[in-house]
């Protein structure tokens, strides 16, 4: 367990069974990302997609191993922060739990800005975003078991939509396909985080497919929450492996069947230049009637997407309090909820503010850098253990570290450029604050002993 455990008044409640574990897993991935991620593949990777997914979910499946097999040993809130920070020192956690806090932070801004985008008008949606940040971390507040809930109804709703999305692009494949019907001639909205603005050319070869990994990846990483709520689990040796896996499972089937819907029935070119492909895929298959339904279900994906991602800024910054590496009054927890309600109050007010200051879907392509040094960590810190604690093979381990390496470094410019200036801002920070801490007589967060 930690070496820096907090007080037992300060620990947060395990409520969360196997269902409510697998429902937070599902709604933190079935987001807004899988009704947009498909365009930017494609333009990556044209009619060679489905390689780049099949990539993504390997490195993804090896992280999934190596994060269940570390939440066992460690079943406490942080995630990777805290896998990294046991295992491998201050350092490399800080920089997984900063990259994951700072990223997803922007990332809940997005998702506001993206769900309002498809429910109303121009006009509404910077308010209605605010309202939807702040309805979201009252659900949090008042517990975790009203997140799971919340977050059941939402997945449910948008898996029975995506249901759709796939019959309609076998309807339009056994049509004929790749452009057999007439895509909707409804203006699309404003395109969600990751649609390109323009239909550009696929990036030819082994580089193309790569980068279309890279970033389906990012539409995968959600299966992190699990553990990152690990301090709420019941029975966590048991249930958080099942519920990562059970999780997995399920998205893998579903963006593998969507995938292949969405290429078959528009083609890549049609795919890398749409601003809303699955709303493309029903209207090619003439399924026009199931057009508004898609687009809120979008909507209702991206919101699913922020409750989660609320609810696990939030651990992170709980986690990261208790060691002294961000203000120590993020680490409370109410009385009466078992939350962390500061931090996640906090995280609210960071949001809402990102929403009115800026439209940060374009913007955050840091967050995919981010995720994937996340799981780098992970995956280290998992090679470390010992093989009585191991669950997966250690080679796993490698694959995915590897994976997650190879993934990065084919990201887009910008979003590597941005990556790497949001994590020298924060060692910056670290670094000063710990140099003030000397010189008042304190001393820095101190880095734990790896325990075996």
């Amino acid at each position: 367990m930690s070496t820096t455990p907090s007080p037992a008044h300060d620990r947060l409640a395990r409520r969360l069974g196997l269902r409510d574990a697998v429902a937070i897993g599902l709604a933190a991935m079935i987001g807004a990302g899988v009704f947009a991620v498909w365009a930017p593949a494609a333009q990556a990777a044209g009619s060679w997609l489905l390689a780049g997914l099949a990539i993504a979910a390997l490195v993804a499946i090896a992280n999934a191993g190596s994060t269940a097999q570390l939440a066992v040993r460690y079943p406490e809130a942080g995630g990777a922060y805290r896998y990294g920070r046991e295992r491998l020192g201050a350092w490399p956690g800080f920089l997984a739990g900063w990259g994951f806090v700072i990223g997803k932070t922007a990332s809940c801004a997005a998702m506001a800005i993206t769900a309002a985008a498809y429910l109303v008008p121009p006009a509404w949606q910077k308010p209605v975003a605010v309202a939807a940040v702040i309805v979201l971390v009252g659900v949090n507040v008042l517990g975790v078991t009203r997140t799971a809930r919340v977050a059941s109804v939402i997945v449910s709703a948008v898996l029975a939509v995506l249901v759709v999305v796939a019959a309609a692009g076998v309807a339009a494949i056994a049509g004929g396909g790749w452009g057999a019907g007439a895509i909707g001639e409804q203006p699309s909205v404003v395109p969600p985080v990751g649609a390109p603005e323009t239909a550009s050319a696929a990036i030819a070869g082994a580089y193309g497919v790569l980068q279309a990994a890279a970033l389906i990846f990012f539409a995968f990483a959600g299966y992190a929450r699990i553990a990152t709520l690990g301090e709420e689990v019941r029975e966590p040796t048991r249930t958080i492996p099942r519920a990562i896996g059970v999780a997995f499972a399920i998205v893998l089937v579903v963006y593998a069947a969507v995938g292949t819907a969405a290429l078959g029935a528009l083609g890549p070119d049609s795919l890398a230049s749409s601003a809303a492909p699955l709303v493309d895929v029903v209207g090619v298959a003439g399924w026009l009637w199931t057009e508004p339904i898609v687009r809120v279900a979008a909507g209702v994906a991206a919101l699913g997407s922020l409750l989660a991602l609320v609810a696990g800024v939030g651990r992170t910054s709980l986690a990261m309090a208790r060691d002294g590496e961000l203000p120590r009054r993020l680490a409370t927890v109410h009385p009466r909820f078992g939350v962390p309600h500061v931090a996640e109050i906090t995280v609210g007010v960071a949001v809402v503010v990102l929403v009115l200051v800026a439209d940060l879907r374009g913007a955050i392509g840091f967050s995919s850098f981010g995720v994937l040094l996340y799981y780098l960590v992970a995956n280290a810190s998992a090679l470390t253990q010992p093989a009585g604690e191991r669950l997966v093979p250690r080679w796993l381990s490698w694959l995915g570290a590897v994976g997650c390496v190879v993934l990065v470094v084919t990201l887009p410019l910008p979003s590597i450029l941005g990556g790497v200036t949001v994590f020298a801002v924060g060692a910056v920070i670290r670094l000063i604050v710990a140099a003030i801490r000397r010189r008042r007589g304190g001393s820095p967060p101190a880095a734990p002993i790896p325990s075996e």
